[in-house]
């Protein structure tokens, strides 16, 4: 069975067949080997290593696009977490990525409308279009796991449906299966990005993320805790089932975008989204656990608009007490003090000499060091490079680990700060810690 010889696929929706979706895949590795075929063909016969070694990177950025956008599911996820990432990789594996996985960020094909109207009717019932004046069955936003349509409720509120894809959780699940087992062939493709651990990660999330149901709760949540605020809004919900969510529209541009703004605003515009990932914890009890831009609007007041809170880290008492006290400990160079405070935390998980893993942590713990500190690509490629090469057999980095607490906020500190990197943003971090991060003051 092809792609298109599955029903889900004939029918507008995502192809759920392992098999469908599995075969679409292949196509990865079968197109790499055959770049690199051409590509030694035309290097025999005396073209530019170079210059063939370019287009065969520019080749596999746009097949890699094209097969995860077009999946949709766990494929198109994982090539979103994989977007926010380009900033680790060299220039030369970065280059011809980055437009390409910046679509992945917020885009998709498009679920067909008669599809969408007939989630709708399941949904909400046979009178579903009562509940508005106006629906665009064009989407206004398509992304992994769905889509947004614009409308009006019936008294004139603009609100966004969020229209979840026939077969999603079964496609994420096998989509990230299939990425697993083909970690060897995509992670040449995804410029050396642990493949797999992205891809487990998003999978322990799944049935969090299509349940609407329980973003709501976490939506209406922060909504609630940002009410009236100068500098966030949240879109306060009005309906949501398990598989449509209807909340205010919100009108904005994308948070990537501001990367072509003069320096003064990519300032202000990342200041505010760092400064949003800590508040969330402490407002809200909550932490916004998908970090990448297409999640941001900058609304035309200047306020940043937060949507999509599908993954969260429930935290009622907000961040860890123990987060601000270390972070302070290894500022002040202090090894040992630092070191017990993180065996005190899980972080340990063999003896570990108390040096090297403060001069592994300094990358993580740099942009707090200094009043002011300049995020940008250069910076963040070293960091990767550092990291790596304390991940060997005997390096640091194998012999700690993640306590499950602490899970998801490692991940919005990595990813945040890559996308600061990617906006180019000069930002006064360490007085976002010092407002939001418990213990900073101890």
């Amino acid at each position: 069975m092809t792609g298109t010889d599955d029903p889900e696929r004939q029918s507008g929706g995502l192809p759920t067949s392992s098999f469908a979706r599995a075969s679409r895949m292949l196509q990865l590795p079968l197109g790499a080997a055959q770049r690199q075929a051409v590509g030694l063909s035309r290097r025999l016969l005396g073209a530019d290593a170079d210059q063939v070694e370019r287009e065969l990177r520019g080749a596999a950025a746009e097949q890699l696009f094209s097969v995860l956008g077009e999946l949709k599911g766990g494929a198109m996820k994982f090539g979103q977490a994989l977007s926010m990432f380009e900033a680790f990789l060299p220039e030369e594996v970065a280059a011809p990525y980055r437009h390409q996985l910046a679509k992945l960020q917020d885009s998709a094909p498009p679920l067909p409308s008669s599809r969408v109207q007939t989630v709708l009717r399941n949904e909400l019932g046979p009178g579903w279009r009562d509940r508005f004046e106006s629906i665009d069955l064009r989407p206004a936003a398509a992304a992994s796991i769905g889509q947004v349509h614009r409308a009006v409720l019936t008294g004139g509120r603009p609100v966004a449906i969020k229209v979840q894809y026939p077969g999603a959780d079964q496609a994420l699940r096998s989509d990230l299966r299939q990425i697993e087992r083909l970690a060897g062939v995509v992670a040449p493709l995804a410029g050396g990005v642990d493949v797999v651990t992205i891809s487990r990660e998003l999978a322990a999330r799944i049935s969090e993320e299509v349940d609407y149901t329980l973003e709501a709760q976490h939506q209406s949540q922060a909504a609630a805790a940002f009410a009236g605020d100068p500098e966030f809004t949240v879109p306060q919900v009005h309906h949501a089932t398990s598989r449509v969510l209807i909340s205010d529209w919100l009108d904005g541009r994308k948070l990537s975008t501001a990367a072509d703004s003069p320096r003064a605003v990519r300032n202000r515009v990342g200041l505010s989204y760092a400064r949003f990932l800590f508040a969330g914890p402490a407002r809200a009890g909550l932490l916004h656990a998908d970090p990448h831009p297409g999640n941001y609007l900058v609304l035309p007041d200047g306020r940043l608009g937060v949507v999509d809170f599908g993954l969260v880290a429930r935290l009622p008492d907000g961040l860890p007490p123990a987060m601000g006290r270390l972070i302070q400990l290894a500022i002040a160079d202090d090894a040992s003090a630092m070191t017990a405070g993180l065996a005190a935390e899980g972080f340990i998980a063999k003896d570990i000499d108390a040096g090297e893993l403060l001069g592994y942590l300094a990358p993580f713990v740099e942009p707090a060091r200094s009043e002011e500190f300049h995020f940008d690509r250069a910076w963040m490629r070293e960091q990767f490079l550092h990291v790596r090469n304390s991940s060997t057999r005997d390096g640091v980095s194998m012999k700690l680990t993640i306590p499950p607490v602490y899970a998801l906020i490692h991940r919005v500190w990595l990813g945040g700060i890559a996308v600061l990197a990617q906006l180019d943003v000069t930002a006064r971090f360490r007085d976002v810690l010092a407002e939001f991060l418990p213990g900073w003051h101890d």
